[in-house]
């Protein structure tokens, strides 16, 4: 099996305002050439594009091609569930959206504090075992964007999961919001298969800065910065499936160019990546060295270089506050900590600020970082 999967996140749309939309003639292009190409791992959800991509993944691959001849992965919704008569249900529409009898691969989607109503007071994993158990799954795991402690205390309490789909990139990789490296580890504690989501930080590290891309232009002046970052992450011990979303035919052909012949990045390759990723972190909003001299002063508890960490990240990627991200979600999974301060805690006493050799305007940072993540989308309130 090639290691590459089709992730049906992002696909083409024929109104770029209506997520439902999918251009399914051009995804059954898509299909075909990964096909032809000896590709067949087909990665969807229930709530990707409203619904559509699962669809779309029926027109494109399931009426098309024979059932032996391609792998599907779909995924438990958690976060829209909050009792236990939604759970069949919705996996029986699932099956029918794909038009399928079984899946090969099934996760528990997005394990995480925000979305435990759906899987911690739901058994949704009770539920999952049983449709293995009949058939209805092949493999069954769980896909989440928690840190590495959060993932070793779901996975020491289901000893059923047989894989895992966790986030890494190689920005991620030591990222203290993200953990990548230490999900990794956790996986391999475990002896789990690993699929890689959001390789290219959702598209972030195609589009790197002119300084970064000198360097690996430098080292091979034909690969491309997403080369870089699809055969790094394809080249992590344990990890066996790597998700490339295309939102275009031309996207397909490309993604399939870099990993048809694939190569591990060598040793000089990923220390030109250490310094691609010190560029990166370079380019971030609040230049903190997270020295940590201002945690002692806050009277509030809070880890201000932590939440400026997760800030930046954020921040790098230029997304919309509002926009549900995994950087967002790692920020509501902190907050749920006991003790924990969260920028809203702030109640601007300039204490730390006398602490911050880099003479960081903190108070009035702090409120920045909390408009970016404290909203709706992460289940925040305004009595939160």
């Amino acid at each position: 099996m090639k290691n590459m999967g089709f992730g049906m996140m992002r696909l083409p749309q024929l109104d770029e305002n209506d997520f439902s939309s999918v251009d399914f003639e051009q995804v059954k292009k898509m299909a075909d050439v990964y096909m032809e190409n000896g590709f067949n791992y087909f990665d969807t959800a229930y709530a990707y594009h409203d619904g559509a991509s699962e669809v779309a993944l029926r027109k494109a691959v399931v009426e098309r091609y024979p059932r032996d001849s391609f792998l599907i992965a779909d995924k438990m919704p958690t976060f829209l569930i909050t009792e236990e008569s939604q759970v069949e249900p919705i996996f029986k529409e699932q099956l029918e959206r794909c038009g399928v009898d079984y899946f090969d691969y099934y996760m528990v989607h997005n394990v995480s504090s925000f979305s435990e109503a759906g899987w911690k007071y739901v058994d949704t994993f009770g539920f999952c075992k049983k449709m293995k158990d009949e058939g209805k799954i092949k493999k069954l795991g769980l896909s989440t964007h928690a840190n590495a402690e959060f993932l070793d205390n779901i996975l020491k309490e289901h000893p059923e999961m047989e894989f895992v789909q966790l986030q890494i990139n190689y920005l991620d990789w030591e990222n203290e919001g993200v953990e990548s490296r230490k999900c990794v580890e956790v996986a391999h504690k475990y002896g789990l298969p690993i699929i890689v989501m959001e390789p290219l930080k959702g598209g972030f590290l195609v589009d790197i800065p002119e300084e970064a891309e000198k360097i690996m232009k430098a080292y091979n002046p034909d690969e491309p910065p997403i080369s870089w970052a699809l055969r790094y992450v394809a080249g992590i011990d344990g990890v066996f499936m790597v998700l490339s979303g295309a939102s275009s035919l031309e996207q397909m052909e490309e993604n399939i160019g870099y990993m048809n012949d694939f190569k591990p990045l060598n040793d000089e390759e990923h220390k030109i990546i250490e310094d691609v990723t010190e560029i990166i972190n370079s380019n971030i909003a609040i230049p903190c060295t997270k020295c940590n001299y201002c945690i002692s002063s806050c009277p509030s508890n809070i880890m201000i270089p932590k939440l400026f960490d997760l800030y930046n990240n954020e921040k790098i990627q230029g997304l919309k506050v509002g926009e549900f991200t995994a950087v967002g979600n790692a920020y509501r999974n902190y907050s749920c900590l006991d003790g924990v301060g969260i920028a809203s805690d702030c109640t601007g006493c300039e204490a730390c600020m006398k602490e911050c050799p880099q003479q960081l305007d903190i108070a009035s940072l702090m409120p920045e970082v909390a408009k970016t993540f404290e909203t709706e989308v992460y289940g925040f309130t305004k009595e939160d």
